[in-house]
């Protein structure tokens, strides 16, 4: 599937007096780049929750919001961090050597995140990362069903973006040949008025032709820009033609579609510096235009 880098999943479990929410939200980057917000109690999840992740995105600047709430009252203790209040109390002695008073007390020091904590007494630490990890799972499953969704858009605009710039190539392309001709009139109409009643060299008219043609030709800029057209338009098929399982953390479209992206441009931008032709130019513009426009919209495929 072709899948967008902009995404969103939540999921909510309730399970024996526990609630777990795991929201999930990400834009475009070149890499995979995932933060996940844990509380300390949880860290030791981390890792396996990133590796859930990476099963599910291959690119996109990720970020992971997990919120644990235990709804029940009672099997909760109350626990004291003593590293953590230790290393508090270790940087308030290093601000008082700015000369600043230090006030700290017990109870100020017990308002610091994560010094004291509220324990579930029935906590099971393996049971609590299979609780995580299911969970994970299904935010993950909604995360991507909308960047597929968000994906599919963007296949659309794109197919029919290159449609429009099909449109445009196809005139470049056709009004060629009457340029040649309209320039082998010129000449003969310019000689004709130097020479007056004299004869008009016709080898003379074919050399200079010939040479014009040369200049201006556009042929193979053509054939390469709509190979890169037809390259990208199968590519987007394939990425609609994909199963789902088959390309998770697998297939990276987006890389594939932004190099033909660029030599669409570096094949629009030789066009036009041949141009001699208002009409041509103006054609090329509007190619141009289609062309950086499919380039912003490929920056947002994985």
């Amino acid at each position: 599937m072709i899948k967008s880098m902009t995404g969103f999943g939540r999921y909510e479990r309730t399970e024996d007096g526990r609630r777990l929410t795991i929201e999930i939200k990400s834009v475009n980057h070149r890499y995979f780049d995932a933060a996940i917000k844990l509380s300390k109690s949880f860290c030791a999840f981390e890792n396996n929750l990133r590796n859930i992740l990476k099963k599910y995105a291959v690119r996109g600047k990720i970020d992971v919001f997990v919120s644990y709430e235990d709804m029940g009252s009672t099997n909760v203790s109350l626990k004291f961090n003593k590293a953590l209040a230790e290393e508090y109390l270790e940087c308030f002695r290093e601000m008082e050597k700015l000369g600043l008073k230090n006030d700290i007390t017990v109870a100020s020091l017990s308002k610091f995140p994560e010094v004291l904590i509220m324990q579930d007494s029935r906590i099971d630490e393996e049971e609590m990362q299979i609780f995580f990890e299911q969970t994970m799972e299904r935010a993950c499953e909604l995360f991507v069903e909308s960047r597929i969704r968000e994906g599919e858009n963007l296949r659309k605009d794109i197919l029919k973006k290159l449609e429009d710039m099909m449109i445009h190539v196809t005139f470049i392309e056709e009004r060629f040949p009457r340029i040649l001709e309209e320039y082998r009139q010129k000449l003969k109409d310019k000689m004709g008025e130097l020479l007056e009643n004299s004869q008009i060299d016709e080898a003379r008219i074919a050399t200079e032709l010939v040479l014009f043609a040369d200049k201006i030709c556009v042929d193979e800029e053509i054939v390469r820009l709509k190979s890169h057209i037809s390259a990208m338009k199968e590519e987007l098929q394939n990425g609609m033609d994909s199963k789902i399982n088959e390309t998770i953390g697998y297939i990276n479209h987006g890389k594939k579609l932004d190099f033909l992206a660029q030599e669409m441009n570096r094949e629009a931008n030789t066009i036009l510096s041949k141009a001699n032709n208002l009409e041509i130019t103006n054609h090329g513009i509007e190619l141009k235009t289609d062309i950086e426009k499919i380039r912003e919209q490929v920056q947002n495929i994985e």
